[in-house]
């Protein structure tokens, strides 16, 4: 029998600086985030950053925490079922981290006798701390404890017609009444050298500007390029102003040099000069969490009014909206009846 396995990242069980602390040692610790030697990792996770960041971070997820629990979940929990009750296999849904393990999902998949299992990771764009660690792990989970499943991975829909159809429609819902004078395609950032390890020509993707624009087989792991892609077919979907959209790329850590332009220089920016109405999109999530929530509605929008922006709009994720759940129910049903991929 078929099933689909749907991964997002995941979440602490509470907004505790007691739970906070081993959610971020799993994240943090995976050598496709932070991609230095081991031993190395070791000293700059457990010996430096698990000392302060549990707390703050805690701090954050408190801020956006529901009442039925961290919204991330909750909203992939919702669109889960919601994209269960449209087809006829088995969905489950596991996160790369945190208890909600994807050991857990694809037992449950087990359970109700199937073999072949269509993975979806929810990300739109490839990244090496994203899709890349979902698809390894996911296959590390499979051939150690269900070596008798198939694993089929779903690519990266950055670019997919529906998908951008989708996210058009549902920024053009969330502009309505709202006169902008920038849209901001704000996408989660990741360290350059990320671009160049991904890279499998080894020569191609120089961060200069231009290499995104020259076609090549690198385009099809480079996130850098897959962000800008979104972008402008939105634009293009949408028809919007040149002049009135650019891209940026928010949270990074210290050291390394990281995708620029960096997001909150931009708010400083467009303020500046004279962009008064911004509105921000974050389409490298297809559900809102800490980074949407908390980094860029709240803590976006005091940097652009400290700026001298006056009015400012976060356009929420597509979570588990009608049109993004009957995309992938169509997608995953396709996969079942024509045992091909689906984008």
């Amino acid at each position: 029998m078929k099933g689909v396995l749907l991964v997002n990242l995941g979440s602490p069980d509470s907004p505790t600086p007691k739970d906070v602390k081993p959610y971020l040692d799993e994240f943090l610790m995976d050598e496709r985030v932070i991609d230095v030697p081991k031993w190395l990792r070791n000293v700059l996770v457990r010996g430096i950053i698990l000392q302060t960041r549990p707390k703050k971070s805690a701090e954050a997820y408190s801020k956006i925490w529901w009442e039925e629990g961290s919204p991330l979940i909750i909203i992939s929990e919702r669109f889960a079922e919601k994209v269960r009750q449209k087809t006829d296999m088995p969905v489950a849904l596991g996160m790369r981290y945190g208890s909600m393990s994807i050991r857990k999902a694809l037992e449950e998949l087990k359970e109700k006798d199937v073999d072949e299992v269509l993975l979806v990771p929810l990300y739109p764009h490839y990244a090496m701390s994203s899709y890349e660690t979902v698809v390894v792990k996911t296959m590390e989970v499979q051939q150690e404890h269900f070596p008798e499943m198939q694993l089929t991975t779903m690519p990266a829909f950055y670019s997919s017609p529906d998908y951008i159809k989708v996210l058009s429609e549902s920024i053009a819902e969330g502009l309505k009444d709202f006169e902008y004078d920038h849209i901001l395609f704000s996408y989660h950032g990741i360290p350059e050298r990320h671009i160049r390890k991904s890279d499998p020509t080894k020569f191609h993707c120089k961060i200069d500007g231009s290499c995104c624009k020259i076609n090549s087989v690198a385009h099809h792991t480079c996130y850098r390029h897959q962000c800008y892609d979104t972008t402008e077919l939105v634009k293009a979907y949408l028809g919007l102003p040149e002049d009135k959209v650019s891209s940026s790329f928010q949270s990074r850590l210290a050291g390394d040099p990281w995708l620029k332009p960096y997001t909150d220089y931009e708010f400083e920016r467009l303020a500046k000069e004279g962009k008064k109405r911004l509105a921000v999109i974050t389409p490298a999530f297809v559900s809102d969490c800490l980074e949407t929530l908390e980094e860029i509605a709240m803590e976006g929008k005091e940097q652009f009014e400290e700026a001298g922006g006056e009015h400012y709009i976060h356009i929420p994720c597509l979570n588990d909206s009608e049109a993004w759940v009957s995309l992938m129910a169509q997608w995953v049903n396709k996969w079942e009846s024509k045992e091909t991929l689906p984008v």
